[in-house]
């Protein structure tokens, strides 16, 4: 990471641990101004917002001298709207001021005494944030705001980063490409975020989620009468997401008719809703992504040549989390937070032996498995640290993988330990994941028949397979 032109105000009343903070940073390379109390930091903070030169990252101790506290400052940088990215210093005895800053947008805490390596990291993720240039926000906005998400350090997410940054600005039509869970509807919201719709709407919606005969009403609309069932007018997602984004993922389940509506939509920016002889005229951005190489589809002759060459403007591809394993304690710091801050629970990170077992594994649902496995952990946890016996069994037992030949729901039974007491919501959750893969397997992924065996319908099947990272599988040869 390139420090040199990333600065930091370090607010703590501790001459001993100001000056211990101030030192570290700047052997790493960063700029650093201290203030002693709010009113210093205040100044500092009002006094860089007037000459529009912001700080990176604000860190500071929650507990200051009088009557106000880096809570007070956190709320400032909310106010001012600069970017800049507060992380908190706290005791043990002051965890409940952490969570409420957090509340307020910090994006991490650490606890005294602070350890040089969880600093660095956590100014690592701050700047990461910082760099997507979305403003600190408080409450749940401020946790499900697109920028407060992690992408990733390593130089292949950066260069994503940086081609977001490049097409943002423009109308072009981006197609991402990469396995269910890695990440694309986050970069698509962050194309959004950065452009100049970013006050319209962003609407998005997973085509294959949507059964093949309600997708296009889905999409267009329809009229009164237009079918069984169409009692009233409806607006489609195109005229919803007006003067705003689009954002169609699984593009490669659309059927030939629906690409060839797609097509003209993106040629002529017009469409007729399902039922209707009136021409909609819509200025919407159009962003697309697909789980499966839409170039060998072409050629295969499932995905049309035209259509692809239309949208294939600005590819970016997405990695697997598998060849990013130097991502994963930051994305399980993240997402940590998030459920830390949402379940209100005091929960500092990780045990070295939970964060080796969530390296090492392989996750074959992608970012979406590991915030899921982060979230059970965060739900089962009575204390401030995730220890490996949170995680499931899977995860922490490196010889056994969730796919495994001959892996089976009759298996189960034996499998949970005696200490493994789990409320049933969680508990039924990995048996549930086991039956439908194995289904999925026996069927060669055919969803539908999948969904006629478990006498199921497609789309819940569909919501399941998404629920437990089944998506992004391929299917076993």
């Amino acid at each position: 990471m390139d420090s040199k032109n990333n600065t930091i105000l370090v607010v703590d009343d501790d001459l001993f641990v100001r000056e211990s903070l101030e030192s570290m940073l700047l052997e790493q390379g960063f700029n650093v101004v201290t203030a002693a109390e709010h009113d210093q930091a205040a100044r500092i903070l009002e006094e860089a917002a007037e000459s529009n030169d912001h700080f990176d990252v604000l860190l500071t101790d929650m507990t200051l001298p009088g009557n106000r506290s880096g809570l007070d400052l956190i709320k400032m940088v909310v106010q001012l709207k600069s970017g800049t990215v507060p992380i908190v210093i706290t005791g043990f005895g002051s965890i409940d001021g952490a969570v409420e800053a957090m509340r307020w947008g910090a994006i991490d805490y650490l606890v005294k005494p602070v350890v040089d390596r969880e600093l660095l990291s956590a100014v690592t993720r701050a700047i990461s944030r910082h760099a997507l240039g979305t403003p600190v926000t408080r409450g749940r906005d401020a946790r499900n705001a697109p920028g407060t998400m992690i992408l990733g350090d390593n130089p292949g997410m950066q260069e994503i980063l940086s081609q977001v940054d490049a097409v943002a600005s423009t109308r072009t039509t981006v197609l991402m490409t990469g396995q269910s869970g890695t990440g694309k509807s986050l970069v698509a919201r962050s194309i959004h975020e950065k452009s100049d719709r970013r006050d319209g709407p962003f609407v998005e919606l997973a085509c294959g989620s949507i059964p093949e005969t309600l997708l296009e009403s889905e999409l267009f609309g329809h009229a009164k009468g237009a079918f069984t069932g169409a009692y009233v007018h409806k607006e489609g997602r195109f005229m919803a997401a007006e003067g705003g984004t689009i954002f169609l993922d699984e593009i490669n389940s659309a059927s030939p008719a629906m690409q060839l509506k797609l097509l003209r939509v993106l040629q002529e920016r017009s469409f007729e809703p399902v039922g209707s002889t009136e021409t909609r005229r819509v200025d919407v951005r159009v962003l697309l992504a697909s789980n499966q190489p839409l170039e060998q589809m072409v050629m295969e002759g499932q995905f049309r040549q035209d259509l692809y060459y239309r949208i294939n403007v600005m590819p970016i591809s997405l990695p697997p989390l598998s060849e990013r394993a130097g991502d994963i304690p930051s994305l399980a710091a993240h997402f940590l937070q998030q459920h830390a801050v949402e379940l209100d629970r005091q929960i500092i990170g990780f045990s070295n032996e939970a964060m080796d077992a969530l390296v090492s594994y392989g996750y074959p649902g992608n970012i979406r498995e590991l915030q899921n496995i982060v979230e059970r952990a965060a739900v089962l946890s009575e204390g401030t640290i995730i220890g490996p016996e949170l995680l499931p069994k899977h995860v922490r037992t490196t010889d056994t993988s969730p796919t495994a030949p001959g892996s089976s729901h009759l298996q189960l039974a034996g499998e949970l330990e005696h200490d493994d007491v789990l409320p049933l919501s969680i508990a039924l959750k990995e048996p549930e994941r086991r039956i439908i893969e194995h289904a999925l397997q026996i069927n060669n992924w055919n969803r539908q028949k999948t969904a006629d065996q478990l006498q199921i319908n497609r789309t819940t099947l569909y919501k399941k397979m998404r629920a437990h990272g089944l998506d992004g599988l391929e299917e076993a040869s």
